[in-house]
């Protein structure tokens, strides 16, 4: 076993985990065992519920890494995820308790990537 944590990278809205391949390429270069799983973006809950998942299958201790909305769903984990042991927001919302990234986002008028964006229709 390694003495290096594992490393789960989280991707922002917009994106998908092989956004991340630069980065998976240099620190799997570097020996750590990393993790980019795809998030359907579908809802916070349902986001959050994959990242534990993905949590869940790390032998031992694990950084959680996020972008944008990334930090958005590690931070709505808690304090209670399996094997994270630090998280790191990377140009990422970290928001506190009952804070909501749409009403931060709507404090001002929108940037040009959200003036035309139209949110996919949740399916069940």
């Amino acid at each position: 076993m390694s003495d290096r944590p594992n490393i789960v990278l989280v991707h922002g809205a917009w994106a998908d985990g092989s956004s991340w391949s630069a980065v998976i390429q240099s620190l799997q270069g570097a020996g750590y065992t990393v993790t980019a799983p795809q998030f359907p973006e579908t809802s916070l809950a349902v986001d959050v519920a994959r990242l534990r998942q993905v949590l869940g299958r790390q032998a031992g201790p694990t950084v959680v890494a996020g972008h944008s909305y990334g930090g958005q769903i590690m931070t709505a984990l808690g304090t209670d995820a399996p094997n994270a042991v630090a998280l790191v927001y990377i140009a990422a919302f970290g928001l506190e308790q009952g804070e909501s990234l749409g009403a931060l986002l709507g404090g001002g008028p929108p940037s040009p990537a959200l003036v035309r964006f139209e949110p996919r229709a949740a399916t069940s």
